[in-house]
């Protein structure tokens, strides 16, 4: 059992592993954004200053971590204790990997620059992005807040991303095929679409760390997935 000065500064320690762990996400959140805002407008400018950012968010992973490991090192924690910093641990990285995925999409604008850019293609990247965004930003509070059943609707919504996704790259598919000037437009916009299908991926590794902070055992439903890899594999051949 921990002495009441050592939980008074456990708590203390853990209030700042989750001020760091929000710091991050408004920053990934943010880069989401601001990735396909400068995709949809071709703004080279904001894509740099995506990519910029990553550096500030991968900083951000190493000060949770190495606080983490200080936390554990001192104060021994167990039980529910422990598993809120190993959650913290675990968010952290899940937001890293997003913030890599934003840093993904920012780096093909300077590609797409002078390519034809099909509006309703362009539309359905925006629209798969912002559900991708409202989930991301629903886990992250669903984690501040320690809301289980919010965490839970992230999970069971993947499969809605998995599904806009594929058809989104029919619809690429088709349009390569129709017009072989659209080939490398098109492949540039499934690379990004693949990336924030992923990102939904992580939103969903998020609520399941949650499920595991409050219920301290992992979630034995099978993960809802739909399958994007054979379009990918045929957009690639």
């Amino acid at each position: 059992m921990m002495s009441e000065h050592t939980a008074k500064a456990f708590d203390v320690d853990l209030q700042e592993l989750n001020k760091l762990v929000a710091q991050m996400g408004g920053l990934v959140e943010k880069g989401i954004a601001d990735s396909v805002d400068a995709l949809v407008g071709l703004d080279t400018a904001l894509a740099t200053k995506v990519i910029t950012v990553d550096h500030t968010i991968d900083g951000l992973q190493r000060d949770i971590e190495e606080r983490a490991i200080l936390t554990i090192a001192r104060r021994q924690p167990m039980a529910i204790d422990l598993r809120e910093i190993v959650s913290a641990l675990r968010v952290s990285n899940d937001l890293e990997r997003i913030g890599d995925l934003s840093k993904n999409i920012a780096k093909r604008v300077a590609e797409l620059s002078g390519e034809f850019s099909p509006p309703k293609l362009i539309r359905g990247v925006e629209h798969m992005a912002g559900l991708v965004l409202a989930q991301v930003k629903k886990v992250l509070d669903a984690y501040a807040g320690r809301n289980l059943v919010n965490a839970l609707e992230v999970w069971r919504k993947d499969e809605e991303v998995d599904a806009i996704c594929t058809s989104l790259f029919r619809e690429l598919l088709t349009y390569m095929m129709e017009d072989p000037r659209n080939i490398s437009f098109c492949i540039h916009l499934m690379f990004c679409a693949k990336n924030i299908e992923r990102m939904g991926d992580h939103a969903t590794n998020i609520a399941e760390t949650v499920h595991y902070m409050i219920e301290g055992r992992a979630i034995t439903d099978e993960r809802p997935k739909g399958d994007t890899t054979k379009l990918a594999a045929s957009a690639a051949g």
